[in-house]
C-alpha cells in the first residue's frame, strides 16, 4: 500500500465522485487516489453510509476521526523504542545524534542502523518544536558584533601570506554594518575596532551585543558575566552599555551572524587583495556601494536609507575627545623586578616581586597599579624582547652594580690618586676579563682604609706589578702600604730595588726599613 500522505479535502473530493456514480477505476486515473486506496475508501464509506445521497457528507473532523485509525496508517515500531527514557535523556542534554547510536550499540548492543536513531529522534522534534521570538529594537538601540574567518592575503610587497578575520557590527534596527579584515582578536584590536566603527557610523548606539570572546567577556555566564576590564573602560569612555549573549545561544545575536555570512558570501569570493589596506579598502567601497544599497530580505528596503533617514539622527554622539585604547591585564612581577606584556619587560619596585598586579597599557604609555595605586610608569615599548628599567625599582645592591660603571671608576680612580687610577686603567686593559667588580672592590676600600692608604697599597701594587684586588686587599691588611717600598712607590720610583731577580729587593733598603 501507498504512503502517500492525503489532505481531508481529497478525501471529500474522492467521496464526491463516490456518490456521483464513479467507480474505482474512473477515481484512480484522475490520479487523485490509488485504486486500492479508493477500494478501502468505499469500504469505510459503505460501512458509515456516507453514499447516500440523502445524507450529508461527513466533515473534516469526522473523516480524521474514521479514517485516521485505520490500522494501515500505524507505523512501524522503533527500535529505539525499548530504550526510549535514556534516547530521550540524551536528547534533551543536547547529544548528539551518531553518539546516542554509538552509546546503544556499546551498552545495549543495539542492531539498529543510525537511521533509526535519526528517525526517533526526528519524532522527538516534531513531539517539541522550538520556538523562537523576533526580538524588535528601536532606532538607535543595539549593535550587535562578532568576529568571522577572514581570507588569507598575501602580501604583494613581501610575498608573506597570512590570516585574518572579519570583524562585523550591525545596528540592529537599520541593518546598516560595518566590517573589518584584522590579523587578530587582541584586546587592543577589538578596541580598535569598535572606534573605527562608530566613527563610521558617525555616533554611538545605547547598547552592544556581543559573544563570549575573551576580548570582551573573561567569564560567560547567563546571570553575572564578567567584562574584560579594558572593554568596560571603553564602554563607559562612548557611553554604552555592553550586552553579552548567553553562552551557547547565537541565535540572540542572530543579525550579526547574518551579517558576518552575508559579508563572507557576498564580499570575499571572487577577489584578489595585494596586502591588508587594500583589502580593508575594497570592503569599505563594497560596504557603502553593495551592502548598503541592497534591498534587505527582512525590512525590504535598503540599509543605508533606513540609517540616514531615522537612525543615524537617534544614535548618541561621539565624545570630543575620544577615550584612549587602553589594555589592562593581569601580570606578575618576576624575580628580576619586571613584569612581562607583550614580550616586552617593565620594572617595578623591587619590594612587590612575586605579587600580582594590574598593568594599563595605552598607545605611548604603560602604567602600573597595585589595586588602585600607580607604582610604575614606563615608555610603551614594541621591540619583543626590549626592557625598560629604572634604577629607583631595583635593590640597593644592583642598583649601585649599575650605577658603578667603567666610567663611575675611572672617575673614582682620578679623585682618589694617580697610582688608583693607573690599577684600574690596567685592569681594565685586560684581554679576556671584564674586571668592572674587581674595580668596584678596589674604589671600595676607600670607605675602610681611607685615600691616601689605598693610593700607597694601589703604587705598591703596579710597583710589583700586581693590579688585582686581592694583592690591594692584602697590603692593606697587612699595613704594607706604610713601609719604605710603598713610600717609594708612590714617590714615583718605578724600580727601587737592584738585582736580576723579579722581586729581589736592596739589601741596604731592607736593613734600613
Amino acid at each position: 500500500m501507498s504512503n502517500r500522505r492525503f489532505e481531508m479535502h481529497q478525501y471529500r473530493h474522492v467521496l464526491v465522485r463516490m456518490r456521483l456514480g464513479e467507480s474505482d477505476r474512473a477515481i484512480a486515473h484522475t490520479a487523485l487516489m490509488g485504486r486500492q486506496k479508493v477500494s478501502q475508501l468505499r469500504l469505510a464509506a459503505s460501512q458509515h453510509g456516507w453514499l447516500d445521497l440523502g445524507m450529508p457528507l461527513p466533515d473534516e473532523e469526522m473523516l480524521l476521526e474514521v479514517l485516521g485509525k485505520s490500522p494501515s496508517q500505524a507505523p512501524f515500531p522503533s527500535l529505539v523504542a525499548p530504550h526510549q527514557e535514556e534516547v530521550t535523556r540524551w536528547w534533551e542534554e543536547g547529544i548528539q545524534g551518531t553518539t546516542i547510536h554509538q552509546a546503544l550499540v556499546r551498552k545495549y548492543s543495539f542492531q539498529g542502523s543510525y537511521s533509526s536513531v535519526r528517525r526517533f529522534l526526528q519524532g522527538l522534534e516534531e513531539a517539541h518544536p522550538e520556538t523562537t521570538t523576533v526580538l524588535d529594537f528601536a532606532p538607535g538601540q543595539m549593535a550587535q558584533v562578532d568576529f568571522g574567518t577572514g581570507p588569507r592575503i598575501e602580501d604583494a610587497y613581501t610575498g608573506a601570506t597570512f590570516s585574518t578575520w572579519i570583524f562585523v557590527m550591525v545596528l540592529a534596527w537599520s541593518r546598516h554594518l560595518y566590517s573589518e579584515i584584522v590579523l587578530d582578536q587582541k584586546v587592543s584590536t577589538w578596541l580598535s575596532c569598535h572606534r573605527h566603527a562608530f566613527e563610521f557610523f558617525g555616533g554611538v548606539p545605547a547598547r552592544v551585543m556581543v559573544d563570549n570572546l575573551k576580548s570582551a567577556i573573561t567569564r560567560a555566564c547567563y546571570y553575572d558575566p564578567e567584562v574584560q576590564r579594558s572593554y568596560a573602560a571603553c564602554a563607559e569612555g562612548y557611553g554604552f552599555l555592553i550586552l553579552p549573549c548567553p553562552p551557547r545561544d547565537p541565535k540572540k545575536k542572530g543579525r550579526v551572524e547574518s551579517g558576518v555570512k552575508y559579508v563572507k558570501n557576498a564580499f570575499l569570493p571572487l577577489r584578489t587583495f595585494r596586502g591588508l589596506g587594500d583589502a580593508n579598502r575594497q570592503l569599505r567601497q563594497w560596504t557603502l556601494a553593495e551592502a548598503g544599497n541592497r534591498i534587505h530580505g527582512t525590512t525590504r528596503e535598503m540599509p543605508l536609507t533606513r540609517f540616514f533617514q531615522t537612525e543615524r539622527h537617534l544614535l548618541q554622539p561621539l565624545p570630543d575627545i575620544p577615550p584612549e585604547e587602553a589594555t589592562w591585564a593581569r601580570v606578575k612581577v618576576h624575580s628580576d623586578c619586571h613584569v612581562q606584556f607583550e614580550l616586552c619587560y617593565y620594572s617595578v619596585p623591587f619590594p612587590l616581586v612575586r605579587q600580582t598586579l594590574w598593568l594599563r597599557a595605552g598607545q605611548t604609555s604603560v602604567r602600573i597599579y597595585k589595586e588602585h595605586e600607580l607604582v610604575a610608569v614606563h615608555v610603551r615599548l614594541t621591540q619583543p624582547g626590549s626592557r625598560s628599567t629604572l634604577p629607583d625599582h631595583l635593590p640597593p645592591e644592583a642598583r649601585a652594580f649599575l650605577m658603578q660603571d667603567r666610567q663611575w671608576c675611572l672617575t673614582q680612580a682620578t679623585r682618589i690618586g694617580t697610582a688608583c687610577r693607573e690599577t684600574i686603567e690596567r685592569l681594565f686593559a685586560h684581554r679576556a676579563l671584564d674586571n668592572l667588580r674587581a674595580a668596584q672592590g678596589i674604589i671600595s676600600l676607600e670607605h675602610r682604609f681611607g685615600s691616601l692608604r689605598l693610593e700607597a697599597a694601589c703604587a705598591r701594587a703596579v710597583a710589583f706589578d700586581s693590579p688585582l684586588y686581592r694583592t690591594v686587599k692584602t697590603i692593606l691588611d697587612r699595613g704594607q702600604d706604610q713601609d719604605t717600598i710603598s713610600r717609594l712607590a708612590l714617590a714615583g720610583l718605578k724600580k727601587p730595588y737592584t738585582g736580576e731577580g723579579r722581586f729581589c729587593r736592596d739589601t741596604s733598603l731592607m736593613l734600613n726599613n
